[in-house]
């Protein structure tokens, strides 16, 4: 047996023979319907072979060599923010998160700390110890005296980059000082072609206050939010590596050119709806930064959106701690090289950076693009195309537009970040309106238990988004029960629900004597001459899968404000 097993082998399928399985599965409809378009407008296949990927094969062998040099390192930086804004406390809780794994001291000058002489000479000593990343630092903030601590024998230990306003004292050298944040552009909705192609021209743009590229690199970061579009983000900071040794030719510097590549979870995909989700969120896109490539990681707390804890703290820190106790992907360079798939988004996300890049820079480069207000436009329309999905629930929020959590208590209090434009705000906005009054909602429901069940069970998860709150009428065994139980009970809004292969047929049967001054709708879609027929006698409206949630919600909201009016 075991001899016939090892000489037995597996036929070779290539890709027309696989095409023609999948059109028969797909019982008449084209083999296009498997292909999904991006919001990037790339074309992502069901399936990647050595047949249909990248056919210049030297041009990829190249490309990978690339991606791999400007990584470099396998291992990234775990780099957790510090949230105090008092100076004693702030060191003391960075000590705390550096003893229990944190590797870099993280500090937003956004939020500024105050700080006294004792708290910064600590801060000085750490700094030749940890890696230090201070973003938007103001040129009043104290917090940068703290260079003035170094002693002259350290200031080559002190490395990480002090972007903003201020200006660190002179012998810094491993201290960056420029770079490119496309995080704000992120958060307005800018997709990822957007960002490489930005991040490219805001580097173009800084070079111009230095003599030579090979300068400006040394003392150039970039940051990045990763999406939960996993393999999307992977490729995005893969293909950052590419476009950044393009650039660095075009200025003649043909050796090896590496920038580090700072990134955070993206907060335009945080939720403050059922918000332990967001760990979830940030274990997918720290896990995609991580094949990426990245070399310095942020977590934000799930929470962050109305205030941090030491436990969500915690958490935030741990989630990077066991990505790499459990998977190692710190002893792996470049891990998603190799895959048909990744590679081939990666050239593609390339390719159509370049050429928004080169549109950039012949309209007068990035401050020229954001004046003419084409960068705006574009992020505008991105932003726009992918609420819509999340409104016909093409893409899943989880807790806030599928599965909710009516028990979900929202706060009103401002947050450590406050982020205009995530994904979820409509559907907070629509939840805190219902959650101080809201309609008596009944679901109608006909027929069997069994038949009528997985309408209802829709219907009542589909209005749950909003936070509305359904209960559910009795079983009514005929058509003219279900009226007549209408007319003598009080309610807002009701939603029938009838099994599906009998829906059509009763509901001609109820509309003919429709209970008058009853605000009613129906779970389903149907044809066109059934909708607007029982709509002529009385239906207000519809609840299906497909329709625009949030559109829905807002007419509900209406209807009911109306009808209390």
């Amino acid at each position: 047996m075991i001899t016939r097993m090892r000489q037995t082998t597996f036929d070779q399928i290539n890709d027309k023979q696989w095409e023609e399985v999948a059109v028969k599965s797909l019982r008449g409809r084209p083999l296009e319907d498997l292909v999904t378009k991006t919001l990037e407008e790339i074309d992502i296949k069901p399936l990647y072979t050595k047949e249909n990927s990248n056919k210049n094969k030297t041009l990829e062998k190249n490309r990978l060599e690339t991606i791999r040099q400007g990584i470099k390192e396998q291992d990234w930086t775990i780099a957790q923010e510090t949230y105090a804004t008092n100076g004693a406390t702030f060191i003391k809780e960075l000590q705390e998160s550096l003893d229990k794994g944190d590797e870099a001291i993280v500090y937003d000058g956004s939020r500024q700390v105050v700080w006294a002489d004792a708290d910064l000479q600590q801060l000085a000593s750490l700094m030749t110890v940890y890696p230090i990343y201070a973003f938007d630092v103001k040129e009043n903030d104290e917090f940068i005296r703290a260079f003035n601590f170094v002693a002259e024998e350290n200031k080559k230990a002190v490395q990480g980059a002090v972007t903003g306003e201020a200006k660190i004292a002179d012998g810094f050298h491993l201290v960056r000082q420029v770079e490119a944040n496309t995080i704000g552009y992120h958060e307005q909705g800018a997709d990822s072609v957007t960002e490489l192609a930005i991040a490219l021209a805001m580097a173009v743009e800084k070079t111009e206050d230095f003599t030579s590229f090979n300068a400006f690199a040394h003392q150039f970061i970039v940051r990045f939010s990763i999406d939960t579009h996993f393999f999307m983000e992977m490729a995005k900071l893969r293909a950052f590596r590419a476009l950044w040794q393009t650039l660095a030719r075009a200025y003649g510097h043909e050796k090896e050119s590496r920038v580090p590549i700072y990134s955070a979870t993206s907060l335009r995909t945080y939720s403050k709806l059922d918000p332990f989700v967001n760990l979830l969120r940030a274990g997918n896109e720290a896990i995609a930064a991580a094949l990426g490539g990245t070399d310095i990681f942020t977590v934000h707390p799930h929470n962050i959106l109305d205030d941090v804890t030491p436990a969500s703290v915690r958490y935030a820190r741990n989630l990077q701690l066991v990505i790499k106790e459990e998977t190692f992907l710190q002893y792996v360079l470049d891990p998603a090289g190799g895959s048909y798939f990744i590679d081939t988004l990666t050239n593609d996300l390339v390719e159509k950076a370049w050429q928004l890049f080169q549109t950039i820079e012949n309209e007068g480069g990035f401050s020229a693009y954001i004046a003419s207000g084409a960068l705006e436009e574009r992020i505008e329309r991105v932003a726009e195309a992918r609420m819509d999905q999340v409104a016909h629930r093409e893409k899943s929020l989880i807790g806030t537009n599928i599965y909710a959590n009516l028990e979900d208590e929202l706060s009103d209090k401002a947050g450590l970040k406050e982020v205009a434009g995530r994904l979820s705000e409509p559907y907070e906005n629509l939840r805190r309106e219902f959650s101080r009054q809201q309609p008596n909602i009944v679901l109608l429901t006909f027929g069997q238990l069994k038949d009528f069940k997985p309408r209802a069970d829709f219907v009542s998860g589909y209005l749950s988004a909003a936070g509305l709150q359904a209960e559910i009428s009795p079983a009514f065994a005929t058509v003219e029960e279900g009226r007549a139980w209408i007319v003598e009970n009080d309610f807002d809004y009701g939603v029938i629900c009838m099994p599906p292969k009998e829906t059509e047929e009763m509901m001609d049967e109820l509309v003919e004597q429709l209970p008058e001054n009853k605000w009613l709708d129906v779970a389903g879609k149907f044809k066109e001459d059934k909708t607007q027929a029982w709509t002529e006698s009385g239906i207000s409206g519809f609840i299906y899968q497909g329709q625009n949630q949030l559109d829905k919600f807002t007419s509900i909201k209406q209807g009911w404000e109306e009808n209390k009016a």
